[in-house]
């Protein structure tokens, strides 16, 4: 054999070994699922990770099922990478009702939250689990222009000040909500009240606020600004509220946006609305520096795309944003999906009613590895997916 034909032939068993190779198979696994009792019931929010692989998260209902019987007024949960749950607080109604929102930890491993309803005025709280269990109130809404009915998450500076929103009271007869400040000792400050007029927004609702590196927060809420539609806006260290885009609705725009905002490395800003746009289902946005928006995607329900959504946009270093829609896919009850930098929409996983649960209300974690973790409400599962 010469030594041209030997170069050939080894080429060739190269590449046949290689298409010989099975692909690696992308896994969707579902790691625990709810009982609807002690342990807990309607997980709703996104979960974090911590440096062991262990997930925390909050479910609406179970727990204690004296309080708000037989429902349950939640629970605040952690579970293990074998699939173990632990239950960390059951909420009993002077201490909080129905955890709608994500919970952060701090470097020490106390655990902090916000809560919709109950508390000592029944307005909402913010509290604290400290590494021994021990719950604590670090505020309780009084309602009134201080705002009420915590629906998003909070987010944690370097000084250990926690930032948050309220859905409800703060303006008007009924109020449109507020964004607070409570420190480490539980002081409470009031950096904004929305208004829902056509310079503010009004209502945030899901996800949390996003934190840049100079202390400035975003975010966005479902009614106000130019057509009363939603905005998206910024609200400086000093204090400063901007209004960076009021969303139009219509089949031009999407209209009331909710959840997480997601920043890149040069401040453009991405994330959903939950509804309008050209079939009515809402999009994923882009919003530059100069207050651009462009539209990545238009969702369009059916079996091959998602609809419903309610949350906000996970992004990756390649410009991959990942997210979940609470309803459509392959059996109508959600999906997880992957938009690529390019603009092209995968459903990773449509979700059935069954073992993995169905219509995920959450955000999407990412791991630096890649794996995705996430909840669904109806079934009430935490999940993971290994691309």
């Amino acid at each position: 054999m010469t030594p041209a034909k030997s170069v050939v032939l080894s080429a060739l068993c190269f590449l046949v070994a290689v298409a010989a190779r099975p692909a690696r198979a992308q896994t969707f696994t579902t790691l625990y699922s709810f009982t609807a009792a002690s342990d807990g019931n309607g997980p709703f929010a996104s979960v974090f990770q911590d440096p062991a692989g262990n997930l925390y998260g909050t479910t609406v209902y179970g727990g204690d099922l004296n309080c708000f019987a037989p429902a349950g007024c939640g629970v605040v949960y952690k579970v293990s990478p074998d699939g173990t749950e632990t239950v960390l607080h059951s909420f009993s109604g002077p201490d909080g009702q129905w955890p709608f929102t994500p919970v952060i930890r701090d470097s020490k491993g106390n655990i902090y939250g916000a809560i919709y309803n109950g508390g000592v005025n029944y307005y909402g709280a913010v509290f604290k689990i400290d590494t021994a269990g021990k719950e604590t109130a670090l505020y309780n809404f009084t309602g009134g222009s201080y705002g009420c009915y915590p629906f998003q998450g909070l987010v944690r500076d370097e000084a250990g000040n926690l930032y948050g929103t309220t859905a409800g009271c703060g303006y008007g007869e009924l109020g449109y909500g507020t964004i607070f400040k409570v420190d480490k000792a539980g002081n409470f400050t009031l950096l904004h009240t929305f208004t829902r007029e056509t310079s503010d927004g009004g209502n945030p609702h899901y996800g949390h606020l996003t934190m840049d590196k100079s202390g400035n927060l975003y975010g966005v809420t479902l009614w106000g600004g130019a057509y009363d539609e939603g905005v998206l806006y910024k609200l400086s260290k000093n204090g400063t509220f901007t209004l960076l885009h009021s969303f139009a609705g219509g089949a031009s725009d999407g209209c009331n946006p909710c959840g997480s905002v997601v920043q890149d490395e040069t401040g453009n800003l991405y994330g959903t609305t939950s509804g309008c746009d050209s079939n009515n289902y809402g999009n994923i946005w882009k919003v530059s520096q100069k207050a651009k928006e462009t539209i990545l995607h238009s969702f369009a329900g059916g079996r091959s795309d998602g609809c419903g959504l309610q949350t906000g946009v996970t992004r990756d270093s390649k410009g991959n944003l990942y997210g979940t829609t609470a309803w459509c896919g392959a059996h109508n009850a959600g999906t997880l999906y992957q938009l690529s930098a390019k603009g092209k929409l995968t459903l990773l996983h449509s979700f059935r009613k069954g073992s993995d649960g169905a219509n995920p209300w959450s955000e999407v974690l990412r791991t630096t590895k890649g794996t995705l973790f996430g909840v669904t409400y109806d079934g009430g599962t935490v999940w993971s997916y290994v691309p």
